[in-house]
């Protein structure tokens, strides 16, 4: 039996060639693309304390809808927040970071206020 490489028509293992264009490295590793939930947590080791960024779900839609114009709805973001699996995480970078505009953790600077407020 002849190889692909030699211009056979079955490789070694009786494959046929119709996918001899293939690189061998054609395979792109989801980790590595970033593709969020997919990736290894980063641990402490790593230092890297925004690394629950990467599989946040508000990262992947509309910034502005997280930072809503004075008085406008805060629905949608809240919304997208209440299926986050990070979202605990980022409530906890918003109080202690002191974040004063945006909707961070499903809840807004009022609400977020308000529970410093009773955390003290």
């Amino acid at each position: 039996m002849r190889s692909i490489e030699s211009g056979g028509e079955r490789d070694q293992m009786g494959n046929s060639g119709y996918r001899s264009g293939v690189p061998d490295d054609w395979f792109v590793d989801p980790v590595r693309l970033g593709v969020p939930g997919v990736r290894q947590p980063l641990t402490d080791e790593d230092g890297n304390a925004l690394s629950w960024q990467t599989d946040s779900l508000c990262a992947q839609t509309d910034p502005e809808a997280f930072f809503p114009e004075k008085g406008g709805s805060t629905r949608d973001a809240k919304k997208i927040c209440s299926s986050c699996e990070v979202r605990s995480q980022c409530l906890e970078y918003a109080l202690e970071n002191d974040e004063r505009f945006g909707i961070w953790g499903g809840l807004s600077e009022r609400e977020r206020r308000k529970l410093r407020k009773r955390a003290s």
